[in-house]
């Protein structure tokens, strides 16, 4: 089994956005180390819980730290971008770190939709309907490959090259997932944003799926959100500072990362307990046992050929530790000192 990480840079209450680059930098060397096979970096704008607004300059500095992990975006927000800008990022990627780049795309805003309109500010911004154009363009521009119809032909993203990331559709409802089917390209789940139907859709693109120049054959992933411990006990009181930070988020009141004493004190109304405990249905929390059993059951009823695993807690070595364990309850293959970073 592939298992990789997804990792959107958390700014802890009491650090600062520079501590949450640092510990994306330490993790990723953890993870290489550890034998995990993919390290994604997200995208969130105008966020004070996240620090990762720039996925493509991430990722240059982290596939720089490592040695064999893959090292992609998960994802680029294509709709606030050029498809050119963009397959010229990501062929620079490919050309510094050849075979080890992945482009993962999404439609998401990755921010409120003030910032969104900030972001896509300009005479040329597109609407979300241009979307699937969007994605066919920037195929087109990773492979230099633009029909000879198309009013860009000749338009060429550099530096061209031999080889090209590998391109991944993201998505948390059906139409990332057709999308990806229709055009050929591999698609990844987000369980941890919407745990409803989640499989069944996730099916329906390995159903559909239509050979391209990039994919031969479907290859899905499902990303979940997970805390591993020592201890049952020890995980769910980890995940307690991620209620408080969902809670704070889907009530408009956006703030760094909590602490378990934190979210202890925290006294939650109806309203917000509602909402706590419908989000806890998209994590897996518990020992490593209890976690991979649960994550390997997920994949099998998903039919998904790999893992993203989203890790957060407050305590960065809580979090060091619970991605160590996954590694180890999976056996992750090439993972050579398995001594805690310390």
């Amino acid at each position: 089994m592939r298992v990789g990480i997804l990792d959107q840079s958390p700014v802890r209450s009491g650090g600062t956005p520079a501590d949450a680059i640092h510990e994306t930098l330490e993790l990723a060397r953890a993870a290489d180390r550890w034998g995990y096979h993919r390290y994604w970096l997200a995208e969130h704008h105008s966020t004070p819980g996240l620090a990762g607004a720039s996925p493509e300059v991430l990722i240059a500095q982290v596939a720089a730290v490592t040695g064999r992990i893959r090292v992609g975006s998960g994802g680029v927000m294509l709709p606030h971008y050029s498809a050119l800008k963009v397959a010229e990022q990501f062929r620079m990627l490919e050309t510094l770190f050849p075979g080890r780049i992945d482009l993962g795309i999404g439609r998401a805003p990755g921010s409120d939709q003030r910032t969104a309109r900030v972001l896509r500010h300009g005479p040329g911004a597109l609407g979300i309907e241009h979307y699937p154009r969007q994605i066919q363009d920037l195929a087109a521009f990773l492979h230099d490959d633009l029909p000879a119809e198309h009013p860009w032909r000749g338009i060429h993203a550099m530096p061209a090259g031999p080889s090209v990331p590998e391109l991944w559709l993201l998505g948390s409802s059906d139409e990332s997932a057709l999308l990806a089917a229709q055009l050929g390209h591999a698609f990844c789940f987000a369980h941890f944003i919407n745990a409803e139907g989640g499989a069944e859709v996730t099916r329906a693109y390995r159903d559909r799926f239509c050979p391209s120049p990039d994919l031969a054959a479907p290859r899905s992933s499902v990303a979940v959100f997970a805390v591993c411990a020592t201890t049952e006990d020890e995980a769910r009181r980890l995940a307690r500072s991620r209620d408080l930070f969902i809670v704070r988020l889907y009530t408009g009141r956006p703030a760094p990362y909590p602490s378990v004493e934190e979210a202890e004190r925290y006294p939650y109304n109806a309203q917000e307990l509602a909402i706590a405990q419908h989000a806890a249905r998209r994590s897996v929390v518990g020992t490593p046992e209890q976690v991979r059993e649960r994550l390997l059951a997920m994949v099998a009823d998903y039919q998904a050929d790999e893992l993203v695993v989203v890790t957060i807690t407050h305590d960065f070595k809580a979090r060091l530790r619970s991605y160590e364990l996954l590694a180890e309850a999976f056996d992750l293959t090439g993972a050579g000192d398995k001594e805690m970073t310390p």
